[in-house]
């Protein structure tokens, strides 16, 4: 029994092991915030100050949005041009679905089956917006954020993304240096995490979304300790809400399907599942092992009563106790 007892908590903590292993970026996120990298409000100009000319330019004045064609949907033309007309100094580029392939096909090739193959349409909507800041640097924007103040501030930085909640980065405002280090790996990643869940909302976050960069941006940040290449990690004060903030927030989430309630639901309640998660699996692994020390246990003592009932084996056991009493006498 204590021999089985052993074998059970070797096997209950290799398990965990495995399993702690494969989450193990996931639960950093939970904890590292990226406030080391924090823009911080001290550090950017007022919205109006003369001292947004003296910063230095390094980011390209681009910007970046997608849509699936130029037929911009009502509720975002205003977020949408808002940005275009603060920004008149600035490139502005709409990748629609056909240019945005058409660009994969022309430089990154290797990458046009991967692009093809995504069951998504946000999948490439996603993916998009890393290999054109890696290629052609600028800020990236979705849809609905509309832009409440000059970016110039923000060109300052050779490259940063925006913190959410309630872990990790998202991919809705970003901007970058052309090839800069984090970007290359964002894209150069995206095959290894093409995966199928259950779960669309899984499938999206996980291979290409916000979920997706934030590991990249865990492991970068993991590999990547000189300042010179940190990413830059703009919170949500200086992201919107405020007179001083960069950016407003209008609908979106144009993706989502009915699995996302599930998954909210459970990211709210994160905590109370990892701790049932785990009991259910280590009460799984004592029942494994309560079958397993019942069922030898009852064949050990089937065995030896089906050998006992061998009559060759009873001959031998009576001339054994025979030798054994003469020997006695």
């Amino acid at each position: 029994m204590r021999r089985g007892i052993l074998i059970f908590l070797i096997t209950t903590i290799v398990v965990l092991g495995f399993a702690v292993h494969h989450v193990w970026t996931l639960l950093e996120l939970l904890v590292v915030d990226g406030r080391e990298d924090a823009i911080l409000r001290a550090e950017l100009p007022a919205p109006n100050s003369g001292a947004i000319s003296e910063r230095p330019q390094l980011i390209p004045k681009i910007i970046h949005q997608t849509y699936i064609n130029e037929s911009i949907p009502e509720h975002w033309k205003s977020p949408q041009q808002s940005c275009i007309d603060m920004h008149p100094d600035y490139e502005y580029k709409l990748w629609t679905d056909k240019k945005s392939r058409e660009f994969i096909a022309a430089e990154y090739p290797w990458f046009l089956e991967t692009f093809d193959g995504y069951p998504y349409p946000i999948q490439r909507a996603d993916a998009i917006r890393y290999f054109v800041l890696h290629h052609f640097g600028g800020i990236y924007i979705d849809l609905d954020d509309g832009c409440n103040r000059s970016l110039d501030p923000l060109l300052a930085y050779p490259a940063w993304v925006r913190k959410t909640t309630p872990t990790g980065i998202s991919n809705d405002a970003m901007g970058s240096v052309p090839r800069h280090k984090f970007f290359l790996n964002a894209i150069d990643r995206l095959p290894d995490y093409n995966r199928r869940w259950p779960l669309p909302y899984i499938t999206v976050m996980a291979s290409t979304g916000p979920l997706y960069l934030s590991v990249i941006w865990r492991h970068y940040n993991k590999a990547q300790p000189e300042d010179a290449d940190r990413v830059r990690i703009l919170f949500p004060a200086e992201y919107n809400n405020h007179s001083w903030s960069f950016f407003t927030h209008h609908l979106g989430n144009s993706w989502h399907n009915n699995d996302v309630k599930l998954i909210f639901w459970m990211a709210s309640h994160w905590a109370v599942i990892t701790v049932i998660g785990f009991t259910v699996g280590l009460a799984l692994l004592w029942c494994l092992y309560s079958t397993f020390a019942v069922t030898r246990q009852a064949n050990s003592h089937k065995g030896k009563f089906a050998f006992s009932r061998i009559p060759f084996y009873r001959r031998i056991s009576s001339k054994d106790i025979e030798l054994n009493d003469r020997h006695q006498v």
